[in-house]
């Protein structure tokens, strides 16, 4: 039984309430967070981050290191955070950790995207390509930390609201939702450019280089790409969605659709970039892929004077 009987003066209620002395309805969240689910993705995101320092350290990929192991952590801290609120839903700090946490990590996996993406273009040639493989890294990189700063600011705005300051917490919010629509944005373009450049490939297939035709470990590192590409896009916009809604709609209280569209999505996109590591499935030196040699611009002048002469005769 409740002992609290007067509603609250604040959207958001938390200590001294706890469930058992307030409706649930007030809590942080309008429902208690699935204990064995949200474990479940904890357990799988351990691994993976571990996967991930491994081969980042054997393989010398310090900045897809960096990116998917600063992810991955975000997502742990996370789900610790919504574990917490399984047991006290009414938790602000556990609130803010889960929010946070679960906002702004997706946006480091995002860039590793990016800087694999610049190597695939390495590795086919940057004939084909209407960016050359290092700018589509700048590009879409300094986008990405772009919405990571809206992101982090928003966040930071809404831990330092107090209970009562609801417009301060609503306008950290705004900021929040700003950095994932940036995102969802930045990530169209990429996809956008990703299909042209696929297009030029298979247009002049008979002149672009195929230096790992037949690899399979390469192909499933193209197809885990595309695929966290396309999670990671749809988990923006579902995010986007639900936090403009407000705490109080029924999509940011509806578990089913967060656990699918938020925590399934990351975990796919997770999985494919731990699962096809470019430390292996790369070919070429990691480092090097980006700084194309004397040899390679070569290369790639020779494809773009044959593609030339095709269109002569």
């Amino acid at each position: 039984m409740s002992t609290t009987s007067q509603p609250p003066t604040s959207s958001i209620i938390t200590a001294p309430c706890s469930l058992q002395t307030c409706p649930l309805e007030w809590a942080l969240i309008r429902y208690i967070p699935s204990l064995p689910g949200n474990a479940f993705y904890l357990a799988l995101f351990i691994p993976m981050f571990l996967a991930q320092v491994f081969c980042g350290i054997r393989y010398r990929t310090w900045s897809y290191l960096a990116a998917m192991s600063g992810g991955i952590l975000l997502e742990i801290i996370g789900y610790g955070g919504r574990l917490m609120l399984h047991s006290n839903p009414f938790n602000f700090s556990a609130f803010l950790q889960y929010l946070i946490c679960l906002t702004i990590g997706p946006a480091f996996i995002t860039a590793a995207i990016y800087i694999c993406f610049a190597r695939v273009i390495a590795v086919y040639g940057a004939s084909m390509s209407r960016i050359r493989p290092k700018t589509y890294a700048r590009i879409f990189i300094t986008c990405d930390l772009m919405c990571l700063v809206l992101q982090a600011a928003g966040g930071a705005i809404t831990a330092t609201a107090g209970q009562e300051q609801d417009g301060l917490r609503q306008t950290g919010i705004n900021i929040m939702i700003a950095g994932l629509a940036s995102q969802v944005v930045a990530l169209g373009s990429f996809m956008i450019l990703c299909g042209d450049y696929v297009y030029r490939l298979k247009r002049h297939v008979w002149v672009v280089p195929q230096p790992v035709d037949g690899d399979w470990k390469w192909k499933g590192f193209l197809i885990g790409l595309a695929i966290a590409t396309l999670t990671i896009f749809i988990r923006s916009i579902f995010r986007v969605a639900e936090l403009n809604g407000g705490f109080s709609s029924d999509l940011a209280n509806d578990e089913v659709a967060f656990m699918i569209l938020e925590g399934a999505m990351i975990v796919i996109a997770c999985a494919c970039m731990s699962a096809f590591h470019p430390g292996y499935s790369l070919v070429g030196d990691w480092k090097e892929l980006v700084s194309p040699s004397a040899k390679s611009r070569e290369s790639d002048d020779l494809v773009l004077t044959a593609i030339s002469d095709s269109g002569k005769h």
